[in-house]
């Protein structure tokens, strides 16, 4: 008991699975008040699930009364006192029950802070598959320019890295290969999908207590939202003996003793011993409150729960559309800046050809400018081999009149002539040669003309934006975005009783959902290489075991529950 002087405020701290509230309380405070000042704080409506613990003068975990006032327990005296705000009882059905997106943070968080650190037993795979969601939880989606640093997380129970011959570097790696698979989805939804693989964990949601039969044997009670069962001391994993809530009539504790009455009064009571009374008023009280939940999910919703749901339904959609709106507008961007990297891309290479074709455009010009200075060679050719021929003519004429002359002076002639004669030859060679360069040439300056052409014509195409290349825009409004889908939401008004899960043939989320089935095979056979036998524990052996027989946990409780009560009671009884 705390004791307050004067009625002076007593400081109070609770801590949340992320928060650390902190409270002044008056001492005639109540555990209701307190409790209901932290609800109230977090916003949180879902309250059936939550109590406040806190360690007692003995050092024991105790979860806080709320009809007693506050100072008048067993608190450990401290100043502020100390309480942790977690969750008492656990849902049947994650994606059933869980209605706000509080209360499927701090469970997300309370379970992945027992999975990491191996309060619940994960397999490899799993805690791989399981580390991913938790990724896209924290960081939304993996996006490659932005790569969130997982070095600071918590990623994997220690165990599991341990067990593997792999760096840190490779888990994260491995990590990330599975976080890019939920892009897209809502931080909320991958808390969701984390829980609904975490809740067939086999020490999911379970609370155990050191236990006797009539014969002494060691055992172990484990209490959950489903019902009571018997553990062999050595293993936790695998129940033996199990008894729905559906079986059980009444429940009683005298001192170390513990009573159960099944439903069936032909069997006989289930008795068994605690080692201490407080740990018997434990069991009652997690009894009481997962009897109640568990026939409560079986009766039609309360108008509160029901206005609740209804609430979450239209928050939910409200936050689906605008997802969906976010959604496209980034694909809408995604695809403009995709059309603007095409067009620059094609600017980059329109740009290319034109440097290209303003090269040939100059070859052209030079070309042109060559033939224009061979066409006039050509011409001053044929103009200077005119003029040798007149003079050839002029001299064979006056050969022609020479005749008389004397035969020294004829010679001297005709040797002119001939040397005229050879002279002409060869300026009409170098005419006839200059005539077929000029044709050439001709040729030449057509091509270059047609390239000039054509990249004229490029020219004026690269600065001009094509048509497909315009950005489509979207005339969308707000109403005429469609209605999100729901998934694995609460069942509707008007609906049956819910049978017994587990009688009702309940599997894994695995099992229903094959691309999680294939990603945990795909994880198992990866892991598999790089695995060190010598470092498995028992429980690995126990569940090696386990997935050999074919068992999960939804098919070991249906084996256990077989037979009447009175013969578990009596299997019970000779364990």
């Amino acid at each position: 008991m705390v004791a307050a002087a004067n009625g002076k405020l007593v400081n109070v701290r609770v801590t949340t699975m992320d928060a650390e509230l902190e409270f002044a309380i008056q001492p005639s405070t109540t555990g209701k008040q307190l409790f209901d000042q932290v609800v109230k704080t977090i916003g949180l409506r879902e309250i059936w699930f939550f109590g406040l613990q806190y360690v007692d003068s003995k050092g024991y975990t105790t979860w806080l009364k709320l009809n007693k006032k506050v100072l008048s327990q067993d608190i450990k005296k401290e100043s502020p006192l100390q309480f942790r705000f977690r969750a008492k009882f656990y849902p049947e059905d994650v994606a059933e029950e869980l209605i706000q997106d509080i209360t499927t943070r701090l469970f997300y968080l309370q379970v992945k802070n027992a999975i990491l650190s191996d309060e619940i037993y994960c397999p490899p795979e799993t805690s791989v598959l399981l580390a991913s969601y938790a990724a896209q939880a924290k960081h939304g989606d993996f996006a490659k320019d932005l790569h969130p640093n997982l070095a600071s997380d918590r990623i994997l129970p220690q165990r599991v890295m341990d067990q593997h011959n792999m760096s840190r570097e490779e888990w994260e790696e491995r990590i990330l290969t599975w976080w890019k698979e939920h892009r897209g989805m809502m931080r909320e939804d991958a808390m969701m999908e984390y829980l609904k693989i975490a809740q067939d964990l086999e020490m999911y949601g379970v609370n155990y207590f050191e236990i006797k039969n009539k014969k002494g044997t060691e055992l172990w009670l484990g209490v959950d939202a489903l019902g009571l069962n018997i553990y062999e001391r050595e293993d936790r994993l695998t129940p033996k003996i199990g008894f729905p809530w559906s079986e059980i009539r009444n429940i009683s504790f005298n001192d170390r003793k513990f009573v159960i009455k099944p439903i069936d009064k032909k069997a006989p009571d289930f008795v068994f011993f605690a080692p201490r009374l407080r740990i018997n008023k434990r069991i009652l009280a997690l009894c009481m409150g997962n009897h109640e939940l568990y026939m409560r999910r079986r009766k039609p919703d309360t108008i509160e729960v029901q206005q609740m749901k209804a609430q979450a339904r239209e928050e939910k959609m409200a936050k689906q559309q605008e997802r969906e709106k976010l959604q496209r507008e980034i694909a809408a961007r995604e695809m403009a800046e995709r059309k603007q990297q095409e067009y620059e891309d094609r600017l980059h290479v329109m740009q290319k050809e034109m440097e290209m074709r303003q090269q040939e455009l100059l070859d052209a010009q030079d070309t042109i400018r060559r033939l224009e200075e061979q066409l006039r060679k050509l011409q001053e050719a044929k103009e200077e081999l005119e003029t040798r021929q007149n003079e050839l003519q002029a001299m064979m004429e006056r050969l022609e009149a020479s005749k008389e002359l004397e035969l020294a002076e004829r010679q001297k002639m005709e040797d002119e002539i001939r040397l005229k004669q050879e002279e002409v030859r060869r300026i009409q060679e170098e005419v006839q040669a200059k005539d077929e360069e000029t044709r050439r040439l001709q040729y030449e300056v057509e091509e270059a003309r047609r390239r000039q052409e054509e990249v004229t014509a490029a020219m004026v195409s690269a600065t001009t934006t094509p048509a497909h290349h315009h950005v489509a825009e979207t005339d969308d409004d707000d109403e005429a975005v469609p209605n999100g889908h729901d998934v694995d939401l609460a069942p509707g008004e008007g609906e049956g009783d819910v049978d017994d899960p587990i009688e009702g043939g309940r599997i894994t989320h695995a099992e229903k959902n094959s691309r999680i089935q294939n990603q945990l095979a795909m994880l198992k056979q990866d892991l598999a290489e790089t695995y060190d036998e010598s470092k498995e524990t028992t429980l690995d052996k126990m569940h090696k075991e386990n997935v050999r027989q074919g068992r999960d946990k939804y098919k070991t409780l249906r084996e256990i529950r077989k037979g009447n009560t009175k013969r578990r009671v009596d299997q019970f009884e000779n364990m």
